[in-house]
């Protein structure tokens, strides 16, 4: 992987605060709701932010 300069880095890190922020509150839309489908709907959206993130935080690495 070619080195990442400082504004890649900002950038990057930006982005896995915003993913990370996505996933706290899709799981916390899914613990308040009561009807099952729209709440694995809710989870399966927490996957994918959290899918995101750990792919952003690949390039960290």
């Amino acid at each position: 992987m070619a080195n990442l300069t400082t504004k890649e880095l900002s950038a990057l890190d930006d982005q896995v605060r915003h993913e990370q922020v996505l996933v706290k509150k899709y799981q916390a839309m899914a613990c308040l709701c009561s009807d099952t489908a729209l709440q694995n709907e809710l989870n399966s959206i927490v996957d994918k932010h959290q899918q995101h993130c750990d792919t952003l935080l690949g390039f960290l690495q």
